[in-house]
């Protein structure tokens, strides 16, 4: 009997709006690398709604099975195994090209100095004119933006106390330092915004 392959709720809600975005921002690429690509559903939603992108899956070494089920079912020739990338303790692939990163949910789960490596990892990893993109709840100027990102956000620390929703101006921050500037910062369903930014 075979595994069931995981399954996040939130993936299958989110994938359409972020879609609507990407679509326009990644027309003119060719090849993604996910950060965090955790279940492995958003990599085979948007590898088949944009096959002229190669999809490249990364994360965490224990989230590798449950995507490897779903990059199998899908059968899709423009995605590629999940690589091993924990942003801080794995090196960057420095073999691997792509003109576009992307990352949904994650940096509110990461510790902050994982916020920063993954920042600098990208600006490292992309070419002139890469994009990043970053989907997920974000503060600003250290305020909630809606009562249920209070009330996530409380969630979040009491699970985790060094997790919990970012502040969007110490991210800009950190991808100025890493080369990067911003170009769009998008709002969301459900209190969420979709940030992108130029190398």
């Amino acid at each position: 009997m075979s595994p069931s392959k995981p399954y996040a709720e939130s993936s299958e809600q989110n994938r359409e709006p972020i879609f609507n975005v990407l679509q326009a921002w990644f027309a003119d690429r060719s090849a993604v690398l996910e950060v965090g690509s955790g279940t492995g559903q958003h990599a085979v939603y948007f590898a088949e709604k944009m096959p002229h992108l190669t999809w490249h899956c990364s994360d965490r070494e224990e989230n590798h099975a449950g995507i490897h089920l779903w990059l199998q079912e899908a059968a899709l020739p423009n995605t590629r195994p999940p690589l091993r990338l924990d942003v801080l303790r794995d090196p960057w692939p420095d073999d691997l090209y792509v003109d576009a990163v992307f990352s949904a949910n994650t940096t509110h789960i990461m510790h902050w100095p994982d916020v920063q490596a993954l920042f600098a990892g990208i600006g490292q990893l992309l070419p002139p004119q890469g994009l990043f993109a970053l989907y997920g709840p974000f503060n600003d100027h250290h305020a909630y933006t809606s009562d249920s990102n209070a009330s996530f956000d409380v969630w979040l620390k009491q699970r985790d106390p060094d997790s919990g929703i970012r502040n969007f101006q110490d991210l800009d921050a950190l991808a100025n330092t890493a080369g990067l500037s911003l170009l769009h910062d998008v709002a969301m369903p459900a209190n969420n915004r979709i940030l992108c930014w130029c190398k």
